[in-house]
This record gives structure tokens, C-alpha cells and sequence, in this order.
């Protein structure tokens, strides 16, 4: 496959090809390794029942941490802009939406459904993971003490306290640029951020926030490059995560939730792209542009309809060019890797240090598995 180009322009609210059922780039983990006896365990050791090595013990704890933070930021994205408890817009087309529903579902017709079933994925993906892991006798991970930071106060938001905050979102977009491109981050490649989005927030504060059209639907596409974001690090870190599995069961996990995670991030790659052409772009709020990336001619870095990942370097770069996932090593992907990007990605603007030290822990001890 050569340079991709397609010069056919979709239209915005075309149903896309795949629909939702992540880390996630993700992120991670309650108790540096602690099993249920209070040991601290390493990933060089073995489990006490010799059931499961303990590096895959600290592989699995820290995927059910990273889901427990995606479930938290899902749901309050499914609270403003899912689906809840009504039927798809087009079994009732009449039923009243909310500003944000509406501005989400001008980037695709099933944008609230697609909130939602990804919500309920990486709610089955944590209380999978726990269970599991009670099943070998180690112990779950348990986030509540954290559970303390405040959310929205729109109309269908909860009033809970939230582990993850949306509020004051740094979102790097530069995956956006990344899968359309023919370099590796894991060969150094860096790239350029797709729109500049920086202390802003993805979602709806209080009910003043539905009211202008172009203020919602700029909030709206801050959370459509946040939801992309999101899934190609979970993506990338089950990736890197799978390399350092011992069981073939833990194999078969990380690697069926690690397709789960994929399916969302091209639903999302998609999605997001429909925020940058017409009809929607350009749209500007508060000083931050959304430009329709459609231009005469197409860039191919930025172009929305290229979805699928582009051919790059892989294993090494004397070798043809691959379509792959990308990163995939510890460095760029793995699980402390992700921690540095959801923290400076603002996910965690507010939260303790306790939380923060309790993170870091546990993805070192994730990294350190090995075969």
C-alpha cells in the first residue's frame, strides 16, 4: 500500500461501518501489589498459591485500575451525552435532546448510543478483571476512598464524587496525526498536536453551557479528539501489556480486551474526523478552532476520512511498512507511560497525591513483568 490519499469527502452523519459494543490509554491501579494477605509482591515472585505468576497478578491489577478510571470518565460522558434510558433518535425522532446531545450527534446520528455502549464495556471490563482476580485469590482493586472530585452540575449528571476530572482536559491529539502517518513513535517519530485543546472542558459544566450552539458543539468535539485519545492508549497499552504475560489465559485476557479497545478507538478515530469537515467545521469557541481539515488538496496527515491506520515502520525500519498499532513498547505505551499522559492530559487535575503515588506504584510493577 502507498501513500493513502482518497479524495471522496463522507457524509457527517453516515452510520459508520462498525458500532461500539477503554486506556486506555488507560491508566491504573489501587495498592502497589498487594495481594490479599497484605504482601507486597514484586514481578519477579510467584503468587502464594501458585495459581498465577505475580507478574501477571500486577499486569491484571493494573488493567482493573485503568478500567475502573475509564469507567468513572465514561459515565460521566453517558450521563450528558448517552443514550440513558432513551431509544435511538431514529426509532423516536421526536424525543427532546440536550445541547450536548444534540452537537454530539451532529458529528454521527448514533453518537449518544455509541457513549453508552462503550461506557458499559469498560464497566464489564473492571468488574471482569476483579473478578478474575478473586478468583486466583489476589486482590481486586477498590478506587472508592478516591471517588472525591467534583463533576458537573448540568441537568443528568450525578451528584458523586468522580475519581476523574473532564473539566480541565490538556487533550493530546496528536494520535490524530499519528496513525495517518508512515513513522513509529517507538522509532522516535514525534508529531505535531491536530488542534491545540488546553485547559478546556469536554463536557457541559452547569445548564448555561447547552444554550450557544457553537459553544456546545466545540465542547462537544474537545470530548470526540478526548474519546479518540483515550481508546488508542488503551490500544497501545494492552499491546505492550501482552508482551510481558506468562499465563495463556492472562494472554487471552489482555489480548481479548485489547481488540475491545481497538474497536473503540476506530469508531472514535472516525468520529472525531467528522468534527473537523463540513458541515460542522470550521466552528470556534472562546478562542479554540475546530478548521475543517478537508483542503484543496487533501492533507493526508490530517485528512478525517483516512480512519484506518497507515502502513509505518515496524520491528525495523529496513523492513516493508506495516499497519500496526502504535506504540507498543514500555517507553511510549506501557503502563507508566500512561500514567505521565493521563496526568498531564488533566484526567487527574484535583486528586491526591495519595492516588498519584498509589498509580506510579503499580505501574512500575506492571512494566516490570516479564516472560
Amino acid at each position: 500500500m502507498g501513500n493513502p490519499v482518497s479524495n471522496t469527502k463522507r457524509a457527517v452523519d453516515r452510520r459508520s461501518f462498525m458500532k461500539s459494543g477503554l486506556l486506555a490509554g488507560g491508566a491504573a491501579t489501587v495498592g502497589a501489589g498487594l495481594l490479599a494477605n497484605g504482601t507486597l509482591v514484586r514481578a519477579q515472585d510467584r503468587v502464594e498459591d501458585g495459581s498465577l505468576d505475580a507478574g501477571d497478578v500486577a499486569i491484571l491489577r493494573f488493567a482493573a485500575a485503568a478500567e475502573l478510571i475509564e469507567s468513572d470518565l465514561w459515565q460521566q460522558y453517558a450521563e450528558l451525552g448517552g443514550i440513558g434510558d432513551q431509544l435511538p433518535v431514529e426509532v423516536n425522532p421526536n424525543q427532546s435532546m440536550n445541547g450536548y446531545q444534540v452537537a454530539l450527534s451532529n458529528l454521527d446520528s448514533d453518537g449518544p448510543q455509541y457513549i453508552t455502549s462503550n461506557t458499559n464495556d469498560e464497566i464489564s471490563h473492571a468488574a471482569f478483571l476483579n473478578g478474575y482476580l478473586e478468583s486466583k485469590g489476589a486482590e481486586p482493586v477498590n478506587f472508592d476512598e478516591f471517588r472525591t472530585l467534583q463533576g458537573s452540575t448540568a441537568t443528568g449528571a450525578q451528584d458523586i464524587g468522580r475519581l476523574t476530572n473532564l473539566i480541565h482536559l490538556n487533550v493530546d491529539t496528536s494520535w490524530f496525526i499519528r496513525y495517518r502517518s508512515q513513522t513509529n513513535p517507538d522509532f522516535g517519530a514525534t508529531f505535531a498536536q491536530a488542534v491545540k485543546i488546553t485547559n478546556r472542558t469536554a463536557i457541559p459544566i452547569t445548564d448555561a453551557d447547552f444554550g450557544d450552539a457553537d459553544h456546545i458543539q466545540v465542547i462537544a468535539n474537545i470530548a470526540a479528539f478526548h474519546f479518540g485519545y483515550i481508546e488508542q492508549g488503551g490500544a497501545s497499552l494492552y499491546a505492550a501489556l501482552s508482551q510481558k504475560v506468562k499465563h495463556r489465559e492472562v494472554l487471552e485476557i489482555t489480548l481479548g480486551i485489547g481488540g475491545d479497545e481497538i474497536a473503540h478507538f476506530l469508531e472514535w478515530v472516525d468520529f472525531a474526523g467528522n468534527g473537523v469537515q463540513a458541515p460542522v467545521a470550521p466552528v470556534t469557541d472562546k478562542g479554540l478552532t475546530f478548521p475543517n481539515f478537508f483542503t484543496n488538496p487533501p492533507n493526508p496527515l490530517i485528512q478525517p476520512s483516512l480512519i484506518f491506520p497507515v502502513p509505518c515502520e515496524f520491528i525495523s525500519p529496513n523492513l516493508p511498512k506495516c499497519a500496526v498499532i502504535r506504540p507498543l513498547t514500555d517507553k511510549f505505551g506501557g503502563a507508566v507511560a500512561t500514567i505521565a499522559s493521563f496526568t498531564a492530559d488533566g484526567l487527574f487535575f484535583g486528586q491526591s497525591q495519595k492516588f498519584l503515588n498509589i498509580l506510579q506504584s503499580m505501574a512500575a510493577d506492571a512494566d516490570a513483568a516479564h516472560r
